[in-house]
């Protein structure tokens, strides 16, 4: 095995060059030329696995989810948690639906035992809830520990030992038999001292090989067994081995090899359960772990939105969501998503990202405009979709329904100089209730953008509807409706006849027109007057605006002037369908009127 990590595994020697060319002994002084030809760093050699089977699995099941936010995420805080912001959040994960929670470091600090006594006493841990607290593996900070747990109905005794050469040779000074007698002297302290205060029948272990990644496999291998041996029989959920990658040192994969080589040469795997606990200093945890739970993993420790030493530990609400989004039932809910986002930013004093991948405020929009178009078509088409793909849910650009955090579809699209007439489009539609003709949305989106070019920064929704009505609604120029009034003919065709009273460049005037109804009567009049140019009504539609007595209703016009191939289009709106086509009518021409 001594070829397959940074640090030989013989007695003597104390670093193996790369070439396999060179050993040195720790008494050997290294000659400044040899210094001077080391790389600076080492690529992690791969591990010794054949046939490995990880790779042609996949995840079927939830894991055991285990928080640690409250121990090693708080640890890792600017400024740790008051105790209050501290149960609060443990509430929160109870909330959520965390069956183990890791609470602390009572040994370590007296804010941490006040606060596992607390929730003992307090009776704030729910029955079907284990906490666990975390202990080095020296008995006085053991009967601490033990001390904390005092009338707890059940709870983890997590203790830990680096094994990697790098802690235990250069860190602590001792030899691989020093870190092995540790982690057995430890159990056995933990298991003593446990029995002598009652706690034989409702207090689980777990142990972690710390730097398990950076460790010798067959090493870890070989305490794990002797550990276990120690403890003695056990049920598989009351044996916890948590196998982490503290430093992420190696590619994600590895992570999985060395999983899946831990668990064909361990010993009890039916009385343990593999606990896994990535670190993110190579930005790889989340894939590392799903990788390791093919592998052999059964257990995900982390924590909320990823805090913790250095780059965090795996994000528990990155790894959740991604299971939920293919279908697995995880048993924890996120569907108020924006509660605790709240909870956590109050707590850690550290906001989410807004590229987060689920609870970030900016990951379900869009602001391009094939984006915006794409997901518009998407939502409208939702029941087509799932017949081709026979899955409630699939839509362009969006893999999980923001419903299922609690966001709304309001918020899918945000407009800025590089959103399209798309996406301008469904904003009217989904906050506004505005059905304007699909043939009109060029000019909307082209409006909106010229808004965010000149502003140089987002369009709120509202902007956007101000510049909508400000583009089509009562448009300004030559022509100018004051009054109208209609009558029908009385004759068996409806003819019906308009009396438009009207300025034009200015002046006065009225008009009469007739049509089959009045849209066609108003145009009628219009093309009748010699300063109105030819024009055709190309388009014409209306909807109703709202669903209670005060709805109005709303007219899109688009008109073609004769000569020009282009379409110009006007908006009214008003309680009276006649009354808000015509002034639709008028805006049309004012808008064509503006024509270069």
């Amino acid at each position: 095995m001594s070829s397959f990590f940074f640090f030989s595994t013989g007695k003597d020697a104390f670093w193996k060059h790369i070439s396999g060319r060179k050993i040195y002994s720790a008494q050997n002084h290294l000659e400044e030329q040899d210094l001077k030809s080391m790389p600076k760093y080492l690529c992690p050699e791969p591990i010794p696995i054949k046939n490995r089977e990880w790779p042609d699995r996949t995840i079927a099941k939830s894991p055991i989810w285990c928080s640690v936010d409250l121990r090693d995420g708080n640890q890792a805080l600017p400024v740790p948690m008051t105790p209050q912001k501290k149960l609060s959040y443990f509430k929160a994960l109870c909330r959520i639906g965390f069956k183990e929670i890791e609470v602390g470091f009572p040994s370590a600090s007296q804010d941490d035992f006040d606060f596992v006594r607390e929730l003992i006493d307090c009776g704030h841990v729910p029955d079907d809830v284990r906490i666990s607290v975390l202990t080095q593996a020296r008995k006085h900070l053991i009967d601490r520990t033990v001390e904390s747990l005092k009338g707890v109905r059940k709870a983890i005794i997590h203790c830990y030992v680096a094994t990697s050469d790098l802690h235990g040779r250069v860190v602590f000074g001792k030899s691989r038999d020093d870190v092995r007698k540790m982690a057995v002297d430890g159990t056995k302290m933990i298991l003593d001292a446990a029995a002598s205060a009652g706690f034989a029948g409702n207090i689980a272990y777990e142990f972690s090989p710390e730097e398990f990644t950076d460790s010798d496999p067959d090493f870890v291998v070989d305490v794990c067994n002797q550990v276990k041996q120690a403890w003695g029989k056990s049920e598989k959920r009351d044996f916890i081995l948590n196998l982490p990658a503290t430093v992420e040192r190696r590619p994600p994969y590895q992570y999985a090899d060395m999983i899946e080589y831990f668990k064909k040469h361990y010993a009890y795997c039916s009385e343990t359960t593999v606990s896994l606990h990535a670190h993110n200093d190579q930005g790889c945890a989340v894939a590392a772990t799903e990788m390791a739970l093919l592998a052999g993993g059964e257990r995900v420790e982390g924590t909320l939105f990823g805090h913790g030493e250095r780059t965090g530990n795996v994000d528990l609400v990155t790894m959740a969501l991604n299971l939920h989004s293919r279908g697995i039932a995880t048993g924890l809910d996120f569907s108020d998503m924006s509660g605790i986002v709240r909870i956590v930013e109050s707590a850690s004093g550290i906001l989410v990202h807004p590229r987060h991948p689920y609870a970030g405020e900016l990951v379900f929009t869009a602001f391009s405009g094939s984006h915006q178009d794409a997901i518009r078509k998407g939502m409208q088409s939702k029941k087509k979709a799932q017949e081709i793909f026979h899955c409630a849910w699939k839509v362009p650009y969006l893999h999980v329904d923001p419903s299922d955090l609690g966001r709304r579809y309001e918020r899918l699209i945000r407009i800025n100089s590089q959103s399209g007439k798309g996406g301008a489009a469904y904003v009217l539609e989904n906050e506004f209730g505005y059905l304007p003709p699909k043939n009109m949305h060029p000019d909307i989106g082209d409006a909106v953008q010229k808004l965010a070019d000149d502003s140089q920064k987002e369009v709120s929704s509202f902007e956007l509807l101000n510049v909508f009505k400000e583009t089509f609604f009562n448009v300004k120029g030559p022509y100018l409706l004051d009054k109208f009034r209609i009558s029908a003919s009385g004759s068996t065709n409806n003819v019906v006849k308009m009396k438009l009273s009207l300025m034009i460049n200015g002046k006065k005037g009225e008009l009469d027109g007739e049509g089959n109804g009045p849209i066609s009567a108003a145009v009628h009049a219009l093309k009748h007057h010699k300063e109105v140019p030819d024009f055709v009504l190309e388009d014409f539609s209306e909807q109703a605006l709202g669903v209670t007595a005060d709805a109005t209703a709303v007219a899109y016009v688009g008109i073609k002037i004769a000569g020009d191939s282009r379409l110009f289009y006007g908006a009214g709106e008003n309680p009276n369908i006649e009354h808000a086509a015509i002034h639709a009518v008028f805006s049309a021409l004012n808008r064509a009127a503006k024509r270069e």
